[in-house]
């Protein structure tokens, strides 16, 4: 391991210019007192790295001094398809390989383009969980990652909603949705979806398993999807929204809320539409339609206009009191 350090030290002194030793020891997470060994070795080595003094000082490579040492390994090379996504390659248990990695890329291109990827890295960023949502905690994501990527059978503990169960699955890949990782494993036969979230505990077995021919882990997850949506969405209730929910519909409601909208009926004379959104079983229903407030009102079923005419006489009162 500390020779792929030495090896990153020197890539982003050729890649950055001077850095002090408090900014290699930040891009490396290691302490500054690891820095200052890493730098004597690199001498030892006859890298010739100058150490400049002063407020602007820190170290740099001798001008003119590039390393060819850039070839990627296996796991570097596997690592640049998450280039774009650092937090979900640490999670992985990829952030180290994955910045060597990308130093290594640097390193190798022209200088024209070199600038023109450290310009890129510095513009854009992707940030994959929703916002006001922390991560789901995925104690177990790194271990389930090694087993899909070396087709091990994986004997895990899982927690479902109606209880918990023990089983032997054959881990095909795992996928980042809205911040929320997901594995998708053959399981009796089956291929099923499990949110890594739930694995109680894992274990990687030597056991190897040969995955299904043909098999497509977009195209997968695709139809997992659609069927998860039909699952969950049990009906469609009639609402009357104001001007102002029908700007909220989509940003409240997503794809569906979009839909509902652009197939809406024509205003009334105060700028009112009828729209039929797809809505879940009635209790969840309730709890989303109350997000518009008073700037919609449900007009059909009687059954879910009932239950929320209850829900805000209740809460009514409630407050009342």
């Amino acid at each position: 391991m500390r020779a792929d350090r030495l090896l990153a030290v020197l890539l982003l002194l050729q890649n950055r210019g001077r850095m002090t030793a408090t900014e290699l020891a930040a891009e490396l997470e290691v302490s500054v007192r690891t820095i200052y060994r890493d730098i004597e070795a690199l001498g030892t080595a006859g890298v010739p790295v100058c150490a400049d003094r002063g407020p602007d000082g820190g170290y740099r490579l001798v001008d003119g001094y590039r390393t060819r040492l850039t070839g990627l390994t296996d796991a570097e090379a596997g690592s640049l398809f998450l280039a774009g996504a650092p937090g979900p390659a640490e999670d992985l248990g990829l952030g180290a390989v994955l910045t060597t990695a990308q130093l290594k890329v640097q390193a190798a291109l022209p200088a024209a383009l070199a600038e023109r990827a450290r310009r890129i890295q510095d513009r854009f960023h992707l940030d994959a969980p929703g916002w006001f949502r922390d991560a789901d905690p995925v104690p177990h994501l790194a271990e389930i990652a090694r087993a899909v990527w070396e087709q091990r059978v994986l004997r895990a503990h899982y927690r479902r909603w109606k209880g918990e169960v023990h089983r032997e699955l054959h881990p095909l890949g795992v996928v980042l949705k809205g911040g929320i990782w997901y594995l998708v494993a053959q399981a009796e036969e089956a291929v099923r979806t499990y949110r890594i979230s739930r694995f109680r505990s894992v274990r990687v077995t030597p056991e190897s398993f040969t995955r299904p021919a043909g098999f497509d882990l977009a195209t997968s997850w695709a139809e997992a999807a659609r069927r998860m949506e039909a699952a969950m969405l049990r009906g469609t209730a009639r609402l009357r929204i104001s001007p102002r929910a029908q700007r909220l519909l989509p940003a409240q409601f997503g794809a569906k809320g979009a839909r509902a909208l652009a197939e809406a009926g024509p205003p009334d004379e105060n700028g009112w539409v009828q729209v039929d959104l797809p809505v879940e079983h009635q209790q969840v229903a309730v709890c989303d339609l109350l997000r518009l407030g008073a700037e919609a009102e449900v007009l059909a079923p009687a059954e879910l206009r009932s239950a929320v005419a209850e829900t805000v006489t209740a809460l009514a009162t409630r407050y009342a009191s």
